[in-house]
């Protein structure tokens, strides 16, 4: 019974496929051999650029296509013979013979005899109902060979019926689309789906990543149930997200043409193709239509040793504000990536005390199994003195592009085993959070050492009474981001340490509101109205801010409004500032505070006249249909005047992806005695103290302590220098966008995006008792170069072009307070200085004897500096600070 329902549904298949109009594919006659001529060719260029100024060549030849066998059952199950003739490579455009690098060379010269040989050598496909079923050639031919040859007879796969479908073909598993219209076929590859074994790695940023568009379509002409001609066009684009200008595509383009059939060989007697194929030649095999991986070899290219020793200036600190370090550290990040372990622990063991630290941050950020291995090997953990190596270490694995389990494992076992330096101890546990935000982002969070590390930090705060480590797990789940985290920071938001709080409540503002939860939200109010306790105000401004930022309910913005007015005086200003700073910078919670001052109990002349210094406010720092960057700086300030908090923010979005690139915070508390001053309620009896943290590319580092405890900041204001301390120094990868394109030609394109960032953070704090008058400032250089590459390289003949753009940059954050009389002056100063930007174009073109042509384009601009606009108080102020310092 079930072989009658099988054959009775396989009789119907046959007739619904008859019925759609006979031949499922194309269909060869027996005794005919089909000539067709043939061309593939590839050009790379600037995404705008065309086809004649685009470097590229173009393969032609002629093929003839013949059936070999067919099942006697099924008209559309055959075996087809392809061979290749008359190889000719030339330019894909018209060129002058100084810029034609392929000028007075053959096919022969640049294939060689062997792989010409291997290349006109015949080769099978095994064809059913219009798909492929098997490619046979030798095992022996080069992958280049064998890929030309699979691009080709990937133009021989093709169905009548309209319908999508699941290919093989040269460029992998692929969803295909077909229409059929009178006589014309067109496919349309959706490129996104195909499966390769060649992967690649992008950065998790949407801000900082490449975006790529593609297309494939493929548009078949039929006569007589066979292909008269075949015309293919895949185009491929990708762009910085930042900065689309940035942006590189390739073109591949086939053409497949009967030019006339005559007379050909019988077909061949056989039970099946493997019987056939194995009569035909003993060698043949079915190699599978799916490109081989082909890895070029660089000839004459340097060692790593030899790179390095003509970038070693570059990467000296004194160049670390120049564009130059960058650039010099993404081109030694690419000879890293092809070294083994012991080439570059003989850079490491052979560098310069100063350059070694940017040594550290090329090798830590080239992320291969032999640089991280190289790394731990040179890295003694146990020695207190290497802190510095060892912090660059940490911070280069926290930013890295497309971190890998085993980088936290190492680190994980790094913090098991003994650490020479607390700090170390303490970076690296804060490290391993940023890992696990980022393997949880890919998919990650269930392996192995990602979930012994979450154990060990969600457990963490609770295992420990030790103040610097209770704060060392609260800052790794403020990088984690883990939703788990939530209930812990809630916890430790209504903490007795003030430190503990400030932690919690700026880490709860990095998710996302829907997870707020009734538990969250009734915690922060609390916080800020003080239900139960006396909060410290920086942590009462920190519980404001998660409020304002969690999507808040009219009472949630009513309650703020109507404490205004019943605070401590810097207070009131400080949120006055924050409302009218949401309103005028068209923030989330605009509509509901607008909304909410229609009341005028809340909104009135009373509250809303409040005086101080304190204040927060926003704006934009460049504006462009790529990317937006804003920035906000928040002030609040101690009833004598003294800073209390600074906390400055500069944010990117672009995408639909927003970054926080930059937070700088320093805190001060505890230094009214200084001045004979009386401390805000709830603070009279905090520990003198002021210190910065640093949150830089969505990745919270370690806190830098100015001073601690009365006698340490005695000592240090007689030795103050007004020199600002380091927070980051060192060269970090920002964008690292690596893959191979498989081409529907057999071709293989390889697309190269990095960005490079020589960055010095510093920042300090200076009181002088004498002048009455103290002054914070935070200082940002940087250099930034990215890089874009696009070539396609076949052994024989290697064609790529190169986009880029660099500029180097500082930015200035300084606030000035004179106590000398109240009420007190407070100017803060945000400049960028003028900076130059350039932009530039490399197209190239390369035979394997080392004949090249290239072209080169480069714009240069100064972009004029200027001082970001704050509120108006803040001029008028700055105006009397400066007129009294006169």
């Amino acid at each position: 019974m079930l072989t009658l329902v099988v054959f009775l549904l396989c009789a119907a298949s046959s007739v619904t496929a008859s019925a759609k109009g006979g031949a499922a594919g194309p269909r060869l006659n027996n005794d005919q051999l089909y000539k067709f001529s043939y061309s593939t060719e590839v050009l790379v260029d600037r995404v705008r650029g065309s086809k004649e100024g685009s470097a590229g060549y173009r393969i032609s030849s002629d093929v003839d296509v013949n059936l070999v066998w067919r099942d006697p059952s099924n008209k559309d199950d055959q075996l087809i013979q392809l061979a290749i003739s008359n190889v000719r490579i030339e330019p894909a455009s018209q060129r002058s013979k100084k810029k034609n690098v392929l000028h007075g060379s053959t096919a022969e010269s640049l294939l060689g005899k062997t792989k010409l040989a291997a290349l006109t050598k015949p080769f099978f496909l095994h064809l059913k109902n219009g798909k492929a079923k098997a490619f046979y050639s030798f095992w022996a031919e080069p992958a280049t060979i064998k890929n030309l040859k699979r691009g080709l007879a990937s133009l021989l796969q093709m169905q009548r019926t309209t319908g999508k479908v699941i290919e093989n073909d040269v460029s992998g598993r692929c969803t295909v689309e077909y229409k059929e219209v009178k006589g014309q076929v067109t496919r349309t590859k959706v490129l996104d789906t195909c499966k390769t074994a060649e992967t690649g790695f992008t950065t998790h940023s949407q801000v900082l990543g490449v975006g790529r568009k593609s297309s494939s379509v493929t548009t078949f002409t039929l006569e007589d149930g066979f292909i008269h001609s075949a015309v293919a066009e895949e185009t491929h684009s990708l762009a910085v997200n930042s900065r689309r200008s940035a942006a590189a595509k390739v073109v591949s383009r086939q053409t497949l043409t009967l030019v006339g059939t005559e007379a050909g060989p019988l077909e061949a007697a056989g039970t099946d193709v493997a019987e056939v194929v194995k009569l035909i030649d003993a060698k043949l095999a079915a190699v599978g239509i799916i490109a081989d991986e082909v890895k070029s070899k660089c000839k004459g290219c340097p060692t790593l040793f030899e790179h390095w020793q003509s970038e070693q200036k570059q990467l000296e600190p004194a160049s670390l504000s120049k564009a130059s370090a960058p650039r010099s550290f993404l081109a030694l990040l690419q000879s890293i990536r092809k070294a083994s372990k012991d080439e570059i622990l003989k850079v490491l063991q052979s560098a310069s005390k100063t350059s070694l630290p940017q040594v550290v941050d090329a090798v830590t950020s080239a992320q291969t199994t032999a640089s991280l291995d190289a790394m731990i090997q040179f890295l003694n953990f146990t020695d207190a003195k290497g802190l510095v190596l060892q912090e660059r270490f940490l911070y280069a694995c926290g930013f890295a592009s497309h971190p890998n389990e085993r980088m936290l494992q190492v680190l994980l076992d790094i913090s098991k085993g003994k650490i020479g330096s607390p700090d170390i101890k303490e970076s690296t546990v804060i490290i391993m959070g940023a890992l696990v935000h980022k393997l949880c982002q890919k998919g990650g969070c269930n392996l192995p050492a990602v979930v012994e590390v979450k154990k060990l930090i969600l457990n963490g705060p609770d295992s420990t009474k030790v103040e610097s480590e209770v704060q060392m797990y609260l800052l790794a789940l403020k990088n984690s981001l883990l939703p788990e985290a939530i209930p812990i920071f809630t916890k430790y938001a209504e903490s007795e340490v003030g430190a503990y709080s400030t932690i919690a409540l700026t880490a709860l503002q990095r998710y996302d509101f829907t997870l707020m939860t009734n538990e969250v939200k009734h915690t922060v109010n609390r916080i800020y109205h003080q239900n139960r306790r006396v909060y410290e105000k920086n942590v009462r401004a920190a519980a404001a801010d998660v409020i304002l930022s969690s999507n808040p309910s009219y009472m949630e913005v009513k309650n703020l409004l109507l404490s205004i007015g019943n605070l401590p005086h810097e207070m009131n200003k400080y949120m006055l500032s924050k409302i009218q700073d949401i309103l005028h910078f068209q923030l989330p919670a605009s509509d509901v505070v607008r909304h909410a001052m229609q009341d005028t109990i809340s909104h009135n002349y009373d509250r809303f006249a409040k005086v101080g210094s304190s204040s927060a406010y926003s704006g934009f720092m460049a504006k462009s249909a790529d990317v937006t960057s804003t920035y906000s700086l928040d002030i609040l300030y101690s009833g004598s005047g003294i800073l209390r908090r600074s906390n400055m923010n500069i944010y990117g979005a672009s995408n639909g992806g927003l970054l926080h690139g930059l937070q700088v915070a320093i805190e001060a508390q505890g230094l009214e005695s200084m001045i004979g001053a009386t401390a805000d309620e709830g603070e009279e009896d905090l520990e003198s103290f002021a210190g910065m943290s640093a949150l830089l590319f969505d990745v919270q580092l370690r806190p830098v302590t100015f001073f601690k405890g009365y006698s340490d900041l005695m000592s240090k204001m007689f030795s103050m220098t007004g020199d600002p301390m380091n927070v980051v120094k060192g060269l970090i990868l920002l964008t690292d966008h690596s893959e191979v394109i498989q081409l529907q030609s057999g071709l293989k394109a390889s697309a190269e995006f990095q960005g490079g960032l020589a960055i010095d953070i510093s920042g300090g704090m200076e009181v002088s008792l004498w002048y009455r008058e103290s002054k914070t400032s935070v200082n940002n250089r940087g250099a930034l170069v990215v890089t874009g590459n696009v070539t396609v390289d076949m052994d024989f003949m290697r064609v790529g072009v190169e986009v880029s753009y660099e500029t180097e940059a500082s930015l200035d954050f300084i606030t000035t307070v004179q106590f000398s009389e109240y009420p007190f002056l407070v100017c803060m100063q945000m400049d960028k200085t003028t900076f130059p930007f350039s932009e530039s174009l490399s197209k190239y073109e390369s035979i394997s004897s080392g004949k090249s042509v290239a072209s080169h384009k480069r714009k240069k601009q100064l972009v004029p500096g200027s001082e970001f606009p704050l509120h108006q108080e803040n001029s008028n102020m700055c105006k009397k600070v400066f007129d009294s310092s006169w």
